[in-house]
């Protein structure tokens, strides 16, 4: 790939490409189109993502096609040779990573758990005690505080943040997310300088879906093409400086 690189575009290509940071991108469009190449695109395949691609758009079956390629300003063959892209992308990345899916999912399974948590968060410790026991007594509810006394953007959703992957909250709160009861009103706590108030509503555990299972593959896919790009432009940037270049790289499948 790296000889077909070098033809194509030049030494002056290569630097006005990675001036205008093209370079990489050129590069993992080249590597992905070499990796797809071979896979196979059945009629039904095509015939399910033209379906896909006119329900995306509103429409309602393939009497619209032509609508829908006016609407996209682009030729029939233009259309399809995407679609065929799509499809070898996605029969690559399941076939490369799949049966590795699962065991990724089970390595980020506590990352992809989601909650839905009610939040509350102040300045003034005080103020958090007293809202704390309004909401424990029952004398006001969450969402209504929230609205009048939040400070941080759960202010514009009544209090409710969610559903989030657990992960994504601060690592003090995660701690007590993960040993809270749904339902059940936390006391005020500290971290940096606010005081939070927080109900754990919902938490749903992670499972080993098909959805999720391509969601793996897509991570392993987009690790695996930032790596082989890496390996090309330091190639190509070995050539630059005047080292010694490694040998032709080529996609090992």
């Amino acid at each position: 790939m790296v000889p077909a690189l070098r033809r194509a575009i030049g030494a002056e290509g290569r630097d006005l490409l990675k001036r205008f940071n093209l370079l990489a991108p050129l590069v993992q469009q080249m590597v992905t189109g070499e990796a797809i190449a071979a896979v196979a695109v059945s009629d039904e395949q095509l015939e399910e993502a033209r379906l896909g691609l006119l329900q995306q758009r509103g429409h309602d079956g393939m009497e619209q096609w032509g609508e829908l390629l006016d609407e996209l300003g682009r030729s029939e063959d233009e259309v399809l040779d995407r679609l065929r892209y799509g499809i070898r992308r996605r029969s690559f990345m399941r076939e490369r990573f799949a049966p590795k899916a699962e065991a990724r999912f089970l390595e980020r399974k506590n990352e992809l758990d989601q909650v839905v948590y009610s939040l509350l968060r102040l300045e003034n410790s005080f103020l958090a005690r007293e809202l704390y026991l309004q909401i424990e007594s029952g004398e006001s509810n969450f969402a209504d505080l929230a609205k009048r006394y939040a400070e941080g953007p759960e202010r514009n959703t009544n209090g409710i943040v969610g559903p989030v992957p657990l992960t994504q909250a601060h690592p003090s709160l995660v701690e007590k997310l993960r040993v809270a009861q749904p339902g059940v009103l936390l006391e005020p706590f500290r971290i940096s300088d606010w005081w939070l108030v927080v109900r754990l509503e919902s938490y749903s555990p992670a499972t080993f879906t098909d959805e999720v299972s391509d969601q793996m593959c897509q991570e392993m896919f987009d690790a695996w093409l930032e790596q082989e790009t890496s390996m090309i432009l330091s190639q190509l940037a070995s050539e630059t400086t005047g080292t010694s270049p490694t040998s032709d790289f080529s996609i090992s499948r």
